[in-house]
């Protein structure tokens, strides 16, 4: 697939997550339309930090608070889970949580990534293993649309990690440092 196909792919992965909030939102508890939302918000964001997103830096203290504030709300999402005994919503925002930190890790210290890339794979395919796992719960039970929305973000994060790794192969030292600031 080439870059312009890549660029429509993701659009398509993007406007359909966009959607499935729409659902949560409008028919899911609290606890899913803001964990929903708020991962949206990361996910573009973190599409526009990997992807591209030139401009970045003028934005960076706003696009700091609002990253801070989707951050905040997918925890006290997951506590919401927890207090609705929505087991597997619980365990699936947990392992998501571990992705982005790792995620961030890659991006904020390209040079350990590198130095300690088998470990980070590892770690990766340890958490999107059990993400797909959560998936197979959720259709195991008949959720199917937990299941189908599951899926669709293990595809969008696989492009985010796709991004990544093309972004730590092409940034030089000094890149790398300033990104780490970030």
């Amino acid at each position: 697939m080439g870059a312009r196909g890549f660029f429509w792919f993701k659009a398509v992965v993007f406007a359909l997550l966009a959607w499935n909030s729409a659902v949560f939102v409008y028919s899911g508890t609290l606890s899913e339309g803001v964990d929903s939302l708020a991962w949206l918000i990361l996910l573009a964001l973190f599409e526009l930090e990997t992807g591209g997103g030139a401009g970045l830096q003028r934005g960076a203290p706003i696009i700091r608070g609002v990253r801070l504030a989707a951050a905040t709300a997918i925890p006290v999402a997951a506590a919401g889970y927890i207090v609705d005994r929505e087991w597997l919503d619980a365990i699936n925002s947990v392992l998501w949580i571990a992705v982005v930190a790792l995620l961030e890790t890659q991006l904020r210290f390209p040079d350990a990534a590198t130095r300690y890339r088998p470990w980070m794979t590892a770690a990766a395919a340890g958490l999107y293993s059990g993400l797909a796992s959560v998936a197979l719960a959720w259709l195991w039970q008949a959720d199917w649309f937990s299941a189908y929305d599951a899926a669709l973000w293990l595809l969008a994060f696989a492009t985010i990690e796709i991004n990544v790794i093309q972004v730590v192969r092409r940034w030089p030292a000094a890149a790398r440092a300033a990104a780490s600031r970030i």
